[in-house]
C-alpha cells in the first residue's frame, strides 16, 4: 500500500514526431489537484497549429517504417509497453492520484495494471485472430485482409486517464495505425508519461502524437474538425459527442463512441443481500461514483427494501472519505470544482423534489479543502426526478422500491441511456428474463463489471455508438478489403 504524500508533479508538454514540445509562454494552463486545491504544475495549451503539426507527423508515419512493421513485431512493441507501465508502476499511481483525487491504492490496484494488461491482452489477440475466407463452389476463393484506418484522434476522459486512453490505444496501434491524443485538461500527467514509454518501447517517431488543450476552440475541437484525421475515438458525456459528431461530418470520419449512463442495479427480494451490499458498494462508490458503468439507480423488490437500506447505510457510513495518499481512505475527491458544484447542485434538486437524504450530502467537517463529497444515499424520489433521470456522475445513488418485474423492467429502460445494468436474483430463469429485456449495451447477473475483454464493450441509447473489445475494436480501428481468386 502507497502511503506516502511526497509526489513529484510534472509539467506537461506536447509530444509531437517523437519529441516534447518546449511550453511557450502565454499558452499554458494550471493543473490543480483537486485533494488539495493547489496548483501542482503547468500544462501546455494546444490549438489548431499543435493538431496541423502532430497530424501531418502522423501521416507521414503512417506511410514511414511504420507501415513495414509485422503484426508480430507490434504486437512485440504493444507487449513492451505494457511491461514498460508495469515497471513504472508506482510513478504513475501516485501521478494519476495526484490528478484526479482518487485514492492512489484504487489507482495501484485497478488503473495501472489494467493499463498495462490492455497493451498485453492485444499484443496476444492480434495475433490469434483471422480474417474471413469462402470457398464459392470451385469457381473462386474470397478472403479478406485488414488495413489500417489512418490517422485516429483519441479524444480520451479524466476518471480513469490511463486505463481508458490504453483501452482505446493498444488496438489502435496493433492495427497499424497513428494517432493524435488529446488528454481530458484536467488530467494530463499519465498520458504525458505514457509518451516515454512509447519512446522507449521502440515505437517510431510521428506514430503517437499527444497535443494538449480544451474543447471547442482548442485541441478537441480541431481534431474534430481536421481533414486528415479519419477516425475519431472519444470517451465522455453525450453533448460532448454530439458536438464531435458534427464537427466530422464534413470528412465523414468513424466513430466510436463510449458516452454517459444511468445505470440501473435490480435486486430481487431472493438475492443474496450480502453479496449484494459487497458489490453494490462499489458499483455506487468506486472512483467518487466516477465510473460510467456506476449503477446510480438502484431498485429494490419491496419485500427486501427495508432490510437492504439498512445495512447498506451502515456499510456507507464505515467508508472513509479523505486524502488520496492515506492508505485508510475509500473515497477521495471529485474531479474539480466545476464537477464538484455540478454534483452537490443536485442534493439541493433532490431536497426540491423530496428526496431524503439518508446519509452523506456534505462535505466531511475534517476536510476543509478539496472537492470532498461524503456517499449519499437518497429516499423517496419518484421516477420523473431530476436526480433519477440525470447523471450526476459522483457519489450519489437513489433507492426506489418496486413491487414487480413489469413495472421495474419499465423503470430500467425509461431513460435516454442504455449503457449498463446489474440484476441480482438467486432465480436463473428470472435472471435471464430480465436480463433479455433490458435496454442496456452490458448486463450483469449477480455481479458488477466483471469484464472479459474479448466480448462487446459499449451503450444503446444515448451512451454511445458502437463497440469495442476484442474483435469488435479490431474492427474499428482496420478497414477491411475483400479479395476474390476466380479459380
Amino acid at each position: 500500500m502507497i502511503t506516502t504524500t511526497k509526489v513529484q508533479a510534472i509539467d506537461c508538454r506536447h509530444f509531437i514526431n517523437g519529441k516534447f514540445v518546449e511550453l511557450k509562454k502565454g499558452k499554458s494552463f494550471e493543473n490543480i489537484n483537486p485533494a488539495t486545491e493547489e496548483v501542482i504544475g503547468l500544462v501546455a495549451e494546444g490549438g489548431k497549429e499543435e493538431v496541423d503539426i502532430a497530424v501531418t507527423a502522423a501521416r507521414k508515419a503512417l506511410d514511414g517504417p511504420w507501415k513495414t512493421f509485422t503484426l508480430e513485431e507490434r504486437s512485440k512493441i504493444l507487449r513492451r509497453i505494457g511491461d514498460l507501465i508495469l515497471e513504472r508502476q508506482d510513478e504513475l499511481a501516485r501521478l494519476e492520484a495526484l490528478d484526479t483525487g482518487k485514492p492512489v491504492s484504487l489507482a495501484n490496484s485497478v488503473d495501472i495494471p489494467r493499463a498495462a494488461y490492455n497493451f498485453h491482452f492485444f499484443a496476444d489477440y492480434i495475433i490469434s485472430v483471422g480474417t474471413d475466407a469462402y470457398q464459392q463452389n470451385e469457381e473462386a476463393l474470397h478472403y479478406a485482409i485488414r488495413r489500417p484506418v489512418g490517422v485516429v484522434g483519441i479524444i480520451k476522459p479524466w476518471n480513469l486517464p490511463l486505463l481508458l486512453l490504453t483501452w482505446k490505444l493498444a488496438p489502435c496501434l496493433g492495427m497499424g495505425n497513428t494517432a493524435v491524443i488529446k488528454p481530458a485538461e484536467w488530467t494530463p500527467m499519465t498520458a504525458t508519461v505514457l509518451m516515454e514509454i512509447m519512446k522507449e518501447a521502440g515505437v517510431p517517431d510521428g506514430v503517437v502524437n499527444l497535443v494538449h488543450g480544451f474543447g471547442p476552440g482548442s485541441a478537441g475541437g480541431a481534431i474534430s474538425e481536421h481533414p486528415d484525421i479519419d477516425a475519431i475515438s472519444f470517451i465522455g458525456e453525450p453533448r460532448t459527442g454530439a458536438a464531435i459528431m458534427k464537427a466530422g461530418a464534413d470528412s465523414l470520419k468513424k466513430l466510436s463512441y463510449e458516452l454517459g449512463g444511468k445505470n440501473p442495479n435490480i435486486i430481487f427480494a431472493d438475492a443474496d443481500m450480502d453479496d449484494v451490499i459487497e458489490t453494490t458498494m462499489k458499483s455506487s462508490f468506486i472512483n467518487q461514483g466516477q465510473v460510467c458503468m456506476c449503477g446510480s439507480r438502484i431498485y429494490v423488490e419491496r419485500p427486501a427494501y427495508e432490510e437492504f437500506l439498512e445495512k447498506f447505510v451502515a456499510k456507507v457510513k464505515e467508508l472513509k472519505v479523505g486524502q488520496p495518499f492515506e492508505a485508510d481512505t475509500n473515497v477521495g475527491a471529485l474531479i474539480s470544482k466545476e464537477h464538484y458544484d455540478k454534483v452537490t447542485s443536485y442534493l439541493d434538486i433532490a431536497r426540491e423534489e423530496g428526496g431524503v437524504i439518508l446519509t452523506g450530502g456534505k462535505r466531511p467537517e475534517e476536510l476543509d479543502k478539496g472537492y470532498f463529497l461524503e456517499p449519499t444515499i437518497i429516499t423517496g424520489l419518484d421516477k420523473n426526478s431530476r436526480c433519477v433521470r440525470e447523471e450526476i456522475f459522483g457519489p450519489v445513488v437513489t433507492v426506489i422500491p418496486f413491487d414487480t418485474e413489469e413495472e421495474v423492467i419499465e423503470q430500467a429502460n425509461d431513460t435516454h441511456y442504455g449503457l449498463s445494468a446489474s440484476i441480482w436474483t438467486t432465480n436463473l430463469k428470472r435472471g435471464h428474463r430480465v436480463a433479455h429485456q433490458i435496454e442496456a449495451g452490458m448486463v450483469w447477473v449477480n455481479t458488477w463489471f466483471l469484464r472479459d475483454l474479448r466480448t462487446p464493450f459499449g451503450g444503446m441509447k444515448h451512451s454511445g455508438v458502437g463497440r469495442t473489445g476484442g474483435m469488435h475494436s479490431l474492427d474499428f480501428y482496420s478497414e477491411l478489403s475483400n479479395i476474390t481468386i476466380k479459380l
